[in-house]
């Protein structure tokens, strides 16, 4: 079971890269020649989910970490480990060949069962772990095996695990494609949705019941039109 979800998702971002970035993105360039750096895109969203914790001295020193946008950000971080993944393993490896790649990795069988409760948890201890994977990836050497470790300690801590990762990222792959389809690369695309982020629509709609790529794809559409 754990390692469909693997795969699925892989698929999907795989397909999702291909749609966005053109055939070939695994070379380091997208369709309109612009440089892809995974690296890049996962340190600069670990600055999005410190921001997630109530870090600053100086504002809202009492606020409780967003939960429910930790959760998200976590998910986003994923969609380009997995990118960097895929990217890495580029005409050399079969999907199924990753997936058991990842599976053997360190801290892996502890990331398909239960996940940790984020309270018990010092929130700088957290911030880092984060800081660590910022450290990494913004380094010359990165090891990818020793990054996906240290994303599924990072993310129990945060309170996902892999079901609930593959939930979100269901809904936000759907999300990704929809921003895609309406204007996101040409700055078109309007991210706030009567008062409320898409990513927060988005979240509300995955509580309601456990619905198909189709069916999430018609919700967001839905909403947006509504949009005043």
């Amino acid at each position: 079971m754990y390692k469909n979800m693997l795969k699925e998702m892989l698929l999907m971002q795989k397909n999702l890269n291909d749609e966005t970035n053109g055939k070939g993105w695994e070379n380091g360039y997208a369709k309109n020649g612009k440089l892809i750096n995974w690296r890049r895109c996962i340190y600069m969203e670990c600055a999005e989910l410190i921001d997630s914790f109530s870090w600053k001295h100086w504002k809202d020193i009492n606020s409780s970490p967003n939960i429910e946008n930790i959760a998200v950000e976590i998910t986003d971080i994923w969609h380009f480990i997995m990118s960097l993944v895929l990217e890495n393993s580029y005409k050399n490896t079969m999907i199924d060949e990753i997936v058991e790649n990842i599976n053997a990795v360190s801290g892996f069988n502890e990331f398909y069962v239960d996940a940790y409760d984020i309270s018990e948890y010092n929130i700088y201890e957290i911030i880092n772990d984060i800081e660590v994977i910022i450290h990494d990836t913004s380094g010359f050497e990165l090891k990818i095996y020793d990054l996906l470790t240290k994303f599924f300690r990072l993310s129990l801590k945060c309170g996902v695990n892999l079901s609930t990762l593959y939930k979100i990222y269901m809904g936000k792959n759907v999300l990704n494609k929809f921003r895609q389809d309406n204007g996101y690369q040409d700055g078109s695309y309007k991210k706030v949705w009567n008062g409320k982020e898409d990513n927060e629509v988005m979240s509300e709609i995955l509580k309601t019941s456990n619905l198909s790529v189709e069916e999430i794809y018609k919700e967001l559409s839905k909403f947006y039109k509504e949009i005043e």
